[in-house]
């Protein structure tokens, strides 16, 4: 049995500090995890070492240069924590990093993408916000935000909702939507 390729998309949120906890989800339910960083992720929030180690694989920050090893294809993707600022740029079609040209690529070969985003409330009562989450789910992207899904905390209270964010929960939408 071969196993699944899962493209994880790592922006730059407090919960990113908790990434482990999602590659070790992933590799219980039989996915292989190669990361993507944002450069907000790589700079204040993740340690890349540990997540070489923990997927197996190096993370990409940017175009591949010769002896970089290539990914694989995809069999399914996850953009988790997803901020303000990536679900935003990406739903207006911005491609001026590495993670968002892949994003705009992948949403363009119809893979199974599920978005975990992790916004306050005040960035989330943003009408743009809104409108991007919209867009973004009329080109088959399962954005998990909403009651039972992702719910923003208040303002500067991140740290107090580490805990709680709902890795699970994207893994499961993936999954529903892989074997859709």
């Amino acid at each position: 049995m071969s196993t699944r390729v899962l493209y994880l998309f790592i922006c730059g949120a407090g919960s990113a500090n908790h990434i482990i906890e999602m590659i070790a989800l992933a590799h219980a339910d039989g996915w292989s995890v190669h990361c993507v960083a944002t450069p907000a992720a790589v700079e204040h929030f993740l340690d890349i070492s540990a997540l070489e180690e923990a997927t197996g694989h190096q993370v990409r920050t940017t175009y591949s240069k010769p002896g970089d090893e290539s990914l694989p294809s995809a069999d399914g993707v996850i953009v988790a924590p997803a901020t303000y600022n990536t679900i935003n740029k990406w739903a207006a079609g911005s491609a001026d990093t590495y993670a968002l040209n892949q994003l705009a690529e992948l949403t363009g070969l119809g893979l199974p993408i599920v978005v975990l985003p992790f916004v306050n409330q005040a960035l989330a009562a943003n009408r743009i916000f809104h409108q991007s989450v919209d867009e973004l789910r009329q080109v088959g992207v399962r954005v998990l935000f909403g009651p039972g899904e992702f719910e923003p905390h208040p303002p500067r209270t991140g740290n107090q909702v580490l805990d709680t964010y709902p890795w699970a929960l994207a893994l499961k939408a993936l999954n529903e939507q892989a074997t859709a």
